[in-house]
C-alpha cells in the first residue's frame, strides 16, 4: 500500500492570516527550544504577522503566540 504524498511547506512561506500543522522540525537544536515553548508536532499554527524586510514573525500555537526569527520559521515543517 502506497501512502499519499501530502504538500508539505514552512511557516516562512505562509501569508498573514494562514493555517497548518507542524509536522516536524528540520534543525534539531532549534526544535528543543520551539518545543520547551509548547509548539510541538500537531500544534495548529497560524500566522499572525511578519516583520518588514525579512525580519521575523508572529505566529499563534494553540493558545500561545511567539515571536520567531526567519531562521526559526524555516525550521518548521508544516502539513
Amino acid at each position: 500500500m502506497v501512502a499519499p504524498i501530502q504538500h508539505t511547506h514552512q511557516i516562512s512561506n505562509l501569508r498573514r492570516g494562514q493555517t497548518g500543522q507542524v509536522s516536524h522540525f528540520t534543525d534539531e537544536r532549534i526544535a528543543c527550544k520551539l518545543m520547551a515553548m509548547g509548539l510541538l508536532p500537531g500544534s495548529k499554527v497560524q500566522l499572525m504577522r511578519r516583520a518588514p524586510f525579512g525580519g521575523g514573525c508572529y505566529i499563534k500555537a494553540d493558545n500561545i503566540v511567539i515571536a520567531l526569527r526567519q531562521r526559526e520559521a524555516a525550521s518548521i515543517i508544516l502539513r
